[in-house]
């Protein structure tokens, strides 16, 4: 049997503009896929886009598009670059596509079934900046978030 080994970049969150960490985490990722092919492992390389969130919905807002369109042309330019880089990623997965939202949908109710998450109530603050939860304590009585302010950045 031969050995496997998976790779991944981070399922990159495309609100905006690509930049350079975009071109620097894929091709390190790059990199040591094919360092692991050279090396005989079966290697599989995934890369790709999460596209769901308010950052996504107020600048496709902003832009005049729907949050598709918006994510599809920010996509586009992925693959543009990955191109341009001559990325030898196996698949290019986006959280819109109809297999991804079965495979979630299977892995949450296997997990329901066994008791392994239940579902509940969550209060607490969301800063759409930080893409964060914060609770009361951490947002203070003014409801600053935390990731945006601190006694520190105030000098």
């Amino acid at each position: 049997m031969k050995n496997k080994f998976y790779i991944t970049t981070p399922i990159y969150y495309p609100s905006a503009k690509l930049h350079i960490g975009h071109a620097y985490c894929t091709t390190l990722c790059d990199v040591y896929a094919r360092f692991r092919r050279m090396q005989g492992y079966e290697t599989y390389f995934l890369t790709g886009a999460d596209e769901h969130g308010q950052k996504i919905e107020k600048n496709a807002q902003i832009a005049g598009k729907t949050p598709q369109e918006f994510v599809d042309g920010i996509v586009v330019g992925f693959h543009k670059l990955w191109s341009a880089l001559e990325i030898t990623n196996d698949d290019f997965i986006r959280t819109t596509e109809k297999r991804h939202y079965e495979v979630v949908q299977r892995i949450f109710s296997r997990m329901i079934a066994r008791d392994d998450i239940y579902l509940s109530k969550y209060e607490g603050w969301y800063c759409t900046h930080c893409e964060a939860f914060w609770t009361d304590t951490q947002v203070g009585p003014n409801h600053l978030c935390p990731g945006l302010w601190s006694p520190s950045s105030a000098r």
